[in-house]
């Protein structure tokens, strides 16, 4: 019974990638209609998106470090949660809509189509000109990996990719999570941010210059720490926040599936909530 199972499961999944990736093309193609626009938009999300870089270093022209860091090593962490939360928004931001199609009834028309509810709703509205925060964090990494005197070993090598590609899951359960809210509260589109938009901006910063009981909250709670606090910690040869050991710096993709596999069950149990406007 277990194999029928797991081949139906691995079906869906493939059904979902495949839904997902022709939405977002017809996107694509809708936008590239218009290039002048996809550039200037695109163009201005990358410079919206470095006004959180500027604050950064307006505050470095006052101080020498900020809660032990120096300018360098903000910017890695910075970075690293930039590009992750970039690469995230990009894949499925478009989840954070999902409240409004409640309210407005548009989401039974998701329903009956012949493709996965999920692959329809994160694809929609696929947005390229999100490609400007990547862009705009990948470069801010750039510079502060180029700044920093580093003792480059293989596992640090490995953890790079690693770290980057488990922060954009981690982040991606968060939207997740947040669009399974909604079914219940209708317009909790404000919530989802304060954990998407209000996680990345919490991660910019070092655990040190936040209270325990935060520097906790982010780590057992809702593990966002695990996108860059903790493997910053072991790359930069900083002490762990919490005092953790040093091996939870290799748990980021452990954490990311976790996260993912939590995230969908509340998703399955909110769509299977639902109830149409009409009844």
């Amino acid at each position: 019974m277990a194999e029928p199972v797991r081949a139906e499961r691995r079906s869906r999944a493939a059904e979902g990638l495949r839904a997902y990736r022709l939405i977002a093309a017809m996107w694509i193609r809708s936008t590239m209609a218009y290039r002048a626009s996809f550039l200037m938009t695109t163009i201005g999300n990358f410079a919206a998106t470095a006004l959180d870089f500027v604050a950064i270093l307006l505050m470095f022209s006052r101080v020498d470090a900020l809660g032990g860091y120096t300018l360098p090593e903000v910017a890695f962490l910075y970075g690293l949660t930039s590009t992750s939360f970039g690469l995230a928004d990009l894949a499925i931001g478009s989840m954070e809509r999902l409240g409004r199609r409640v309210r407005d009834g548009t989401l039974d028309t998701l329903l009956v189509r012949p493709a996965p509810v999920l692959a329809q709703i994160a694809a929609d509205r696929f947005a390229p000109r999100r490609l400007g925060r990547v862009t705009q964090g990948a470069l801010v990494l750039g510079y502060a990996l180029s700044r920093l005197d580093l003792h480059w070993t293989v596992p640090k090598l490995l953890l790079m990719p690693v770290v980057l590609l488990s922060g954009c899951g981690i982040f991606c359960a968060v939207f997740l999570a947040g669009a399974a809210f909604q079914f219940a509260a209708q317009d909790a589109s404000e919530v989802q941010n304060a954990f998407t938009y209000g996680g990345t901006t919490l991660l910019q910063y070092p655990p040190t210059v936040f209270a325990k009981e935060l520097v906790r909250g982010a780590t057992y709670v809702l593990p966002l720490a695990f996108v860059n606090w903790l493997p910053a910690a072991y790359v930069l040869g900083r002490p762990y926040p919490l005092g953790l050991p040093r091996w939870v710096a290799f748990a980021s993709p452990l954490v990311a599936v976790g996260c993912c596999a939590l995230a969908g069950v509340a998703w399955r149990a909110g769509l299977r909530s639902y109830r149409s406007t009409g009844s």
